[in-house]
Order: structure tokens, then sequence, then C-alpha cells
């Protein structure tokens, strides 16, 4: 079968500086191999792209671990997932999507086999969004989850803020908080972001997908204030994503070993890179 779009650059480069020992990739999504997976393109569409792609790819940039969130809809336990952290041997953590209900059906088989976290997103087609968030925290709070917030847009930041503070388990937004390259560093969405790294200690954001948000186009350097203005607020509440495969992109898509090495420079430091590429990841996903 024929990719539904198009994927990444199946050439990684190698980063030009390596990464530390135990580096994560906390955001990337697998859709096959089709042949054991076969899609159905009403609940997601996404490229041929399975757990030796995706291993391939790490093993050339040096990553060592991964945490992959669901990238369709099954209604239940992500089979490509759960079969893509049994082959990792430990290195691999799930985070899954679906309604708090069969949650609870499917709670024993998640945890046994690596999920540790659920995403709501105003963003996608999934019907379980932010709106939901106190809707599952007993359940959340119980088993020690973290929550992934994936939003349409940075305004959305403003009026989420106050729940997210408020809240007593993990919390981590996507994607820069969707901020665009358009936008201002005063936006009162990214400020409100800002504030909760700042001042809350559950609360983390993801560096991702700047390529996407970004306006000016490769390489992307109206991105890079926003950040470097995260990294230098709160290093240690920080973690990366190379939202491998880069489904659904609406730009070209760079090489992944290109993007590493932004984050790389934007870190600045070994003991920055070391928080955000290891010692984050560790601590929010549970990695030994």
């Amino acid at each position: 079968m024929a990719d539904l779009i198009h994927g990444p650059d199946r050439q990684p480069l190698p980063p030009l500086k390596p990464p530390p020992r135990g580096a994560c990739d906390c955001h990337a999504h697998l859709y096959g191999p089709f042949s054991l997976f076969p899609i159905d393109p009403a609940k997601g569409d996404g490229p041929d792209t399975g757990y030796q792609d995706y291993r391939g790819m790490l093993d050339v940039l040096g990553i060592d671990r991964a945490v992959l969130v669901q990238a369709r809809d099954y209604g239940g336990v992500d089979p490509v997932t759960l079969d893509a952290i049994a082959r990792s041997g430990g290195r691999f953590r799930g985070i899954t999507t679906q309604s708090p209900e069969a949650l609870d059906d499917n709670l024993d088989i998640l945890v046994d086999g690596g999920f540790c976290g659920i995403r709501l997103s105003s963003f996608s087609k999934t019907i379980f969004g932010p709106a939901m968030l106190e809707t599952y925290l007993p359940r959340l709070r119980e088993i020690g989850w973290v929550i992934l917030i994936h939003l349409q847009n940075i305004d959305e930041m403003v009026e989420l803020a106050p729940r997210l503070r408020s809240l007593d388990v993990p919390v981590v937004v996507d994607h820069l908080g969707r901020i665009d390259g358009s936008q201002p560093m005063d936006h009162p969405g990214f400020q409100a972001l800002l504030a909760l790294l700042r001042e809350t200690d559950h609360c983390w954001s993801k560096i991702c997908s700047w390529y996407r948000l970004s306006r000016a186009g490769a390489p992307y350097d109206d991105m890079a204030p926003f950040a470097e203005t995260l990294i230098e607020v709160r290093p240690d509440r920080l973690v990366w994503g190379s939202n491998w495969p880069h489904p659904n992109s609406p730009v070209s898509i760079p090489n992944d070993g290109f993007l590493l090495d932004q984050l790389m420079g934007w870190a600045g430091d070994d003991a920055t890179r070391q928080k955000i590429l290891v010692d984050n990841p560790a601590r929010l996903f549970g990695f030994e």
C-alpha cells in the first residue's frame, strides 16, 4: 500500500554533535507497517512507517529512548504502539488516546504494556479534548500517569492555564503550546505557558514541531526566540520531540538530524542538553 500522506526523510543525517547517552525522543508516532497493522483511513491517515523504520532513524541520531503517541483512534488499545513498546526492550513508552470508559476497561493491558499517559487534543479529530480534563483526573491520579495537552492554537492557553495550574498530576503542553512564528513573544497564551512553567512544578512543555509552526520557513529563525525563552525560563521542565514521521505536514519535512541539531544549539550547553534530552524524560515518563 502506498503512503496516504508523505512521510519522513528516509535518509536521516547524524547530528553534528552527538546527544548525551540516554537521550529520549518524547514525541513520535507509528502507523504500520500496514502489512501487519492495516490502516483504516476513516480513523486517521499516516505514512507506512513502523518500528524498524523508526529505530533506524533513532540509531542514526544517537537517541536511545522514545515516547510514542497513539496516532489513530482504535477505540481502545493501540496495537501498533503496544507492539513497538514490547519490541523495544524497555526503551519505549506509550501515550494513549481513548475515552474514560475505555481507559478503565483497558487499564491493565496499557499499564503492563508500557503506556504512561493519555493525550487530550483540541487539534485532532478525536473527541477526547481538554474539556474532559477533570473527567480523567481520578484514574490518572491513582495510576500516576501524565496528561499531554494538544492545542489547536496558543489562544486556548489563556483560559486553560488556571485549570492546568490546579492539577495534582503531571501535565505536558505539546508543541510549544502551538505558538506560531507570526505571533509576538508577549502573546497572552505564550505568557500563560511561561507562567505555568515558572510557577509550578507539575507543568511541562515539549519543544517539538517548530518547523510546522514557523511562518518564515527553513531554517525557522522565527521560532528560535520561543524555544530559547522556554529553555531560559525552566530547562528542568522541558522535553524534546521529533514528531517523526511528521504526519499531515502542510510544509516541507526537514531532515531529523537537522532538527536535533537545532535543539542542541538552542539548549546551549551540555548541562541543559542533559536535562532536556535525558534527565527530564526519565523523570516524567518513568525510564530507569
